[in-house]
């Protein structure tokens, strides 16, 4: 008997005869994303219908066996509540400030040390992107120091130029520059983002532009950035998402208290109280839905107007 014909009458796997190379290939791909789906489904999904039901009850940890179905009453309850009202303002109005700041420094920085001829740029690129690594409380305190009004050496170094000392994070009015001013201390990772979308332009468009005579600026805002709009759009994306988070940094300058005067009373800060200063974890809970809807609405809109801005490679409109 041949060869060929011996292995040909082998049994081949029942499983391999049922299902064709995609389906195979699928399985595969479940196989390997298992671990996040499982990790999803167990810290992200589950948490979340746990809130939903709880966002429906008067829930107490003090006295969870007294816990009693009130339907949409903590929903109604957040439309009247000041502190809701309070702590979004200051989340949009916080929002409005630092996520262009962080953005234009971001995009700043990546046009600076995207230019190979910059002697010692990869060492300029990790100096820039080191800071995200240190722990958020870590740096946090640190830039309480830097920011005392009486002893910080930032008020000493404008105090040089003779601009009069100003009390950061005491006012109600600089509370908010200062935190976005320690928002800039973690531009690096959208830095590093913009450096790998500016590194995908075509070179060839610049030199046709140079050949053409366009100039730095006009190259920069008729080639650069509608090619990079696509990571643009994602850093916005993902500012806003994060802001909307914030809660480190105010909570460790303030305490959890929000000072001065509810000034740096974050959403989530209010949300956190909420839950664990005063207990009411049903009314917390109904506060993270708010949060989820505003950041989908948010989402959604964002995505909505992309469709003006953002060019895709090889898109037809």
């Amino acid at each position: 008997m041949a060869v060929g014909e011996s292995a040909a009458r082998l049994p081949v796997p029942r499983l391999r005869q049922r299902l064709g190379i995609e389906q195979r290939e699928a399985l595969t791909g479940y196989a390997f994303i298992s671990p996040w789906i499982a990790g999803f489904l167990l810290f992200t999904l589950i948490p979340m219908v746990a809130a939903l039901a709880l966002s429906m009850t008067d829930f107490d940890m003090r006295r969870p066996e007294e816990v009693h179905f009130v339907g949409l009453a903590n929903f109604q309850r957040l439309l009247s509540d000041p502190n809701v009202a309070q702590s979004l303002g200051v989340t949009v109005r916080f929002a409005l400030l630092t996520v262009p700041l962080n953005l234009a420094v971001a995009l700043g920085l990546a046009v600076l040390l995207n230019q190979d001829r910059l002697r010692g740029v990869t060492i300029f690129r990790t100096l820039f992107y080191l800071p995200i690594q240190i722990p958020l409380v870590a740096s946090t305190l640190v830039w309480a120091g830097v920011l005392n009004a009486q002893t910080g050496w930032l008020n000493r170094l404008t105090g040089i130029v003779g601009l009069p000392a100003i009390d950061w994070i005491e006012s109600t009015t600089w509370i908010l520059p200062a935190l976005a001013l320690i928002g800039l201390w973690g531009v690096g990772n959208s830095m590093v983002v913009f450096i790998a979308g500016l590194q995908s332009v075509p070179s060839e468009l610049y030199d046709a532009a140079r050949v053409d005579g366009a100039g730095r600026v006009t190259t920069f805002v008729r080639i650069t950035l509608p090619l990079i709009s696509p990571v643009v759009f994602y850093n916005v994306l993902i500012s806003l998402i994060l802001t909307f988070q914030y809660f480190t940094q105010a909570y460790v300058l303030t305490n959890g208290r929000g000072d001065p005067d509810n000034a740096s009373l974050f959403y989530n800060l209010n949300l956190y109280r909420e839950g664990w200063k005063f207990f009411d974890m049903g009314y917390a809970a109904a506060q993270a839905w708010l949060l989820f809807g505003i950041v989908l609405s948010l989402t959604v809109l964002l995505f909505l107007a992309a469709r003006r801005w953002v060019y895709y490679a090889g898109e037809r409109r």
